[in-house]
This record gives C-alpha cells, sequence and structure tokens, in this order.
C-alpha cells in the first residue's frame, strides 16, 4: 500500500494580495445547513483559493475543518477511503479515527466498499462537534465507482456534516 501524501490533506497556502471575496465566503456559510455546496466555475478562476481562505476560517470555529485535495489516483475507492480517514483524523486531531476501516482495507479480503463507508459514517456520528469536509478538485474524479461512493456518503452523512466540492 502506498504511503499518503499529507500535502494533500491541507490547502496550499493562500498568497499574499488576493482578493477577498467576502460575498462568496458569506454565501459559503449560509450553506452549512446543507449537506453538500458545489463550487463551480472554469479553470482558473479561484474556486480551490475561496475554499482554502473559507477552510482557514472555519478552522477557527465551532466546526472541524477537514480537506482533501482530490487527484486521478482518487479513482480507486479503498485509496479514497483511506485519504477521507485521514483528512478526518487529521482534522479532529485524532489518530485512531478510523483504525477499523483502515485496518479492513488492508486486509487480504477487504469487506464490501458499502461495509466500509457505513463503519466510516458511524465513527463520524460520534464526533464531538459539526464537521466541514472540502472535497477539492473534484472534477479529478471520472470512476462511476467512486462517484456511487460518494453519493451514497453523503445521503448518509450526520447532520451536522456538511461537504463541499
Amino acid at each position: 500500500m502506498d504511503p499518503l501524501i499529507s500535502t494533500k490533506l491541507l490547502p496550499a497556502r493562500s498568497r499574499p494580495r488576493l482578493v477577498a471575496r467576502p460575498r462568496l465566503s458569506q454565501r459559503l456559510d449560509s450553506e452549512l445547513g446543507r449537506r453538500l455546496t458545489l463550487v463551480s466555475a472554469s479553470a482558473g478562476f479561484g474556486k480551490t483559493t475561496l475554499l482554502s481562505g473559507w477552510w482557514e476560517r472555519r478552522q477557527r470555529s465551532e466546526r472541524y475543518a477537514a480537506w482533501l485535495s482530490l487527484d486521478e489516483g482518487d479513482n480507486d475507492p479503498a485509496r479514497l477511503l483511506r485519504y477521507l480517514v485521514a483528512a478526518i483524523a487529521l482534522a479532529i486531531d485524532a489518530q485512531e479515527f478510523g483504525e477499523g476501516v483502515l485496518a479492513a482495507l488492508s486486509s487480504p479480503e477487504p469487506p464490501r466498499t458499502e461495509a466500509l463507508l457505513g463503519a466510516l459514517v458511524n465513527e463520524m456520528t460520534h464526533l464531538r462537534r459539526g464537521l466541514n469536509l472540502v472535497l477539492d478538485d473534484y472534477h479529478a474524479i471520472n470512476s462511476a465507482t467512486v462517484h456511487n461512493l460518494l453519493s451514497r456518503l453523503l445521503e448518509r452523512l450526520p447532520d451536522d456534516t456538511h461537504a463541499q466540492c
């Protein structure tokens, strides 16, 4: 199993002299009652910059803030689940989060993805406070299996969890 790349779990540092977008940031805040907010624009229009600034502010809030930069390799459901566990564990500062899911993924005969997803969601329900999960660069995902996995995750998220793509 390949080691996880830690830079996928944090947004790139904000560059100085960026254009502030308070209206868009407020709009992201207003969507927290929903399960998913999709940020859509053409390449180079600042989606990642907007989300990373918002994520940084949310880290200082009453909710946990997890970040995952997606790439083509995340079209593998097992790899994606490993990264989701790592992103949440980092956000909540609990290395033991998702240990059962990770152990099952590394077993010779891993259980069905649906069972692993259920175990992950069950652990998420025990978080002490709400969670904001940013999935950056979702356009890199082209696997129908991973799209279905993430759809099922969104359907089952605990009420106090919100995802941005």
